[in-house]
Order: C-alpha cells, then sequence, then structure tokens
C-alpha cells in the first residue's frame, strides 16, 4: 500500500498547493491514502469546517493536527463530529475531539495516530506513556498504524520513533515546517522522516511572509504574521507499507512547485 503524508499545509497557499499537486502524486504514484497536517491550514492558525471540508474535497482522507489546535475557535463546532480530523492523543482526555482514528482502504484499517512533543512545547501529557497506554485498543481495531508526531526537538522525535520501532508502520514528524533529508526504514521496519516539510508559499519563512517574520526577530515586538503569497509548493512523503507485515518497506521525501 502506498501512503501520502502532505507536510504542514499552511494558509491559503498550502491550500493552493495541495489543489494543485495532489492529484498528479495520487495519479503518479498509486496512492491509496492521504494524511496531511492541517493545524495551520485556516489563515496559518488552526482549522475551519470549510477549510477541512475544501481539503477533504480535494483528495485528503484524513487530517491531524497539533499546537494550533484550538487557535480557531469554529474548530469546537465540528471536531467531536468528524473522525477524519484528530488532534494530539497525549492532550488532556477531557478534551473535545480524537487522537486516533481509523480509514478504511483497499480493505484494510489504517490507524492513524496523532502526538505532540513536550521538549519546547507546552505542558503536554508524555506521548511515550498515552501511546504504551492505548497501543493496545489501536492494533486491535486496525490492520496498519500510521503516527504523526508534532514536535520541536529533532531528536525526540527520533527518539519516540525508536520507542515505536516494528509496532507501527511509520512515525512521521511535523510542526517545524522545513523538509528533513533523514527519511529512513528503522531497524525493526518503521519507516521515519523527522519532519515532512511545509505545504505552502515558497518564498516564505515557515510559510508566513519574509518580512514579518524578520520584523518579529529584530524588533523582539509583537507582530501579527501573515500567510505568505506567489508561488507554492507541496512536500511529504511517500510511505509504501507492507501490509502482510504491516511495516513501512520504503519511504522517499516528495517535493512539487510551481
Amino acid at each position: 500500500m502506498n501512503i501520502l503524508f502532505i507536510g504542514d499545509i499552511v494558509g491559503r497557499s498550502g491550500r493552493r498547493a495541495v489543489r494543485l499537486f495532489l492529484n498528479k502524486i495520487i495519479e503518479e504514484y498509486d496512492i491509496s491514502l492521504v494524511i496531511a497536517n492541517g493545524e495551520n491550514s485556516a489563515g496559518g492558525f488552526g482549522i475551519t469546517k470549510k477549510v477541512a471540508d475544501e481539503l477533504f474535497g480535494y483528495g485528503i482522507d484524513c487530517l491531524t493536527m497539533g499546537n494550533h489546535t484550538w487557535d480557531n475557535k469554529d474548530v469546537f463546532n465540528f471536531i467531536d463530529k468528524e473522525r477524519r480530523i484528530i488532534r494530539p492523543l497525549n492532550y488532556f482526555p477531557d478534551n473535545p475531539g480524537y487522537g486516533w482514528t481509523v480509514i478504511e482502504k483497499n480493505s484494510l484499517k489504517i490507524a492513524v495516530v496523532n502526538l505532540i512533543g513536550q521538549v519546547y512545547m507546552n505542558n503536554y501529557n508524555s506521548p511515550y506513556h498515552i501511546f504504551k497506554k492505548k497501543i493496545s485498543d489501536i492494533k486491535n481495531n486496525s490492520d496498519i498504524i500510521i503516527v504523526d508526531f508534532h514536535a520541536e526537538a529533532t531528536g525526540e522525535k527520533l527518539t519516540f520513533a525508536h520507542s515505536v520501532d516494528g509496532k507501527v508502520a511509520a512515525v512521521v514528524g511535523t510542526h517545524t515546517h522545513v523538509q528533513t533529508s533523514d527519511a529512513q526504514i528503522l531497524p525493526g521496519g518503521t519507516a521515519y522522516i523527522t519532519d515532512a516539510g511545509l505545504t505552502g508559499a515558497v518564498n516564505s519563512i515557515l510559510g508566513m511572509k519574509v518580512e514579518k517574520m524578520v520584523e518579529k526577530y529584530i524588533t523582539q515586538l509583537p507582530v501579527n504574521y501573515e500567510v505568505a503569497t506567489g508561488s507554492v509548493k507541496l512536500e511529504g512523503v511517500l510511505i509504501k507499507v507492507d501490509k502482510n507485515k504491516a511495516l513501512g518497506k520504503q519511504i522517499m521525501e516528495i517535493k512539487k512547485n510551481n
């Protein structure tokens, strides 16, 4: 099975990149399932029902979130009803929404799990302990498991991946919006990359207007970030999964731009 994981979609530019490139990638690589991180897809911060429906309409099957999950308050109106959108599993248990879901494709049940890191992030629950607690339930309800590990520290992402190596098909890092060149199959068979990258404006800093980001770091004063425009790119990874072993066979970086 070929699975596409799209790196963080940032604003209207990111959505345009998905519209322009996704169908071509699906055809070129014979993709069966499309997962994308959508926590920045509405104006760069959070997600709305309208934006989610737009992305599903382009062919995305599941949207993961992260530290910007609650930034757009519209999310509270639908996240408990929409099982194709998941927020980090290690948020507090009484938070709205779901931390994992199952998507059925080609007679297979693919569990998509969202976790968030602790290093340089907010005071979240341990992703290790929560995943260990939930893994049996997830395995009993799925054939293949894909994890979006949304974190700042590269070492934390790789450490988590090694801790679950052989138990899941893939661990894909998100959050830093910079595609890394370390796509690999770990010793136990789990596909891994530290960060899937950015889907948004090419001439940007993390998908935002360059001048706004420069102003922020030079002045150290509050700045209203704005989503960058112009030429766009889609970054992500292609994960080839051995459905019999439920592990990764190959992982490779994907990048399309205009």
